[in-house]
């Protein structure tokens, strides 16, 4: 009996025929991969994401340097035979009197103005909810959360039956003042303000003799500048990109934003099949005031995040 337990225990070490153990090199349960796999991981899929977001910005790099024959010629991610730049800007702000430059400006006032007065009241909405008590607070609180959890194409009719009402429709106004209104603005500046704004320092300012509105100017909207840049960075990029808006609400070609002058000139490829190439080349062009505005930002926006976080 004991020559045969002391004969079958090496063979169940081993991991050999008959025996139950793991075979050299064999992962145990539960144990995590490597580090140097789990990195070679999350790089990959970093750089599928990557290539995925570049190669349309790659082919229209490729593009604004083709003419007309060439674009629906040979590979799009090939070079032009020539360098056509200049040419195809300069017909583009030339093509129909113009209208594309026009169109440029129509959408850096409603960018710029809907992102400023929108900042501002949401900044100021934020605060409120967060260092004011007030009847209902939690309620209305609760009404914004809901806005962000509904589509903005879900309230453009209403929007434009309201505006029908008032005699706005067709007017830079009837884009202006719903794009101000931003939910998801209110509800990061609320979460800003609690974490950046002690109220040990308001109660200072406040014994100094400051009212409550500069107080908020004085203070509080100071401190939440870096919030206030995200939140205008959010703000300026999504009206800038704005189209099922202005199309609904808009009818007269010389108060058109980008996006729906764009839209237009696709919708009449078929009259005139040179609008193919100006739709690729003012696409291109429409990108420059982002990445002007994005690149320089985003070292002080990534900071006050940080400096946000820690406080």
């Amino acid at each position: 009996m004991t020559d045969t337990l002391e004969t079958e225990r090496p063979s169940a070490r081993s991991g050999g025929p008959g025996g139950a153990g793991p075979s050299r090199g064999a992962r145990a349960p539960g144990t995590p991969l490597p580090w140097w796999l789990r990195r070679s991981a999350v790089t990959s899929l970093c750089a599928i994401a990557g290539i995925y977001t570049l190669l349309p910005l790659l082919w229209l790099l490729f593009a604004v340097t083709k003419t007309l024959p060439e674009l629906y010629s040979g590979n799009g991610f090939s070079p032009s035979s020539g360098f056509h730049v200049l040419e195809n800007v300069q017909d583009l702000f030339a093509a129909d009197g113009g209208r594309f430059g026009r169109w440029m400006l129509n959408t850096a006032v409603y960018a710029v103005g809907g992102a400023l007065a929108g900042t501002l009241l949401s900044v100021a909405a934020g605060y409120a909810f967060d260092k004011f008590p007030f009847r209902g607070k939690e309620k209305w609180y609760a009404l914004v959360i809901a806005g962000v959890l509904i589509p903005n194409t879900a309230i453009v009719i209403p929007l434009y039956l309201m505006m029908a009402n008032l005699q706005l429709t067709d007017t830079m106004w009837s884009v202006f003042i719903p794009l101000i209104v931003n939910p998801f603005g209110v509800y990061l500046a609320r979460a800003y303000s609690a974490g950046a704004i002690p109220d040990e320092l308001l109660e200072a300012a406040r014994i100094d003799g400051a009212g409550e509105v500069r107080t908020f100017f004085s203070v509080g909207l100071r401190m939440m500048a870096p919030g206030a840049l995200t939140i205008f960075l959010i703000q300026f990029i999504g009206i800038w990109n704005n189209f099922f808006l202005p199309m609904v609400m808009l009818t007269d070609n010389d108060l058109f934003t980008v996006a729906q002058g764009l839209f237009t000139w696709n919708s009449a490829v078929s009259q005139n099949p040179d609008y193919t190439r100006l739709v690729v080349i003012g696409s291109a062009v429409t990108t420059i005031p982002l990445l002007l505005l994005f690149i320089p930002l985003q070292r002080r926006w990534r900071a006050g995040l940080a400096e946000g976080g820690v406080k």
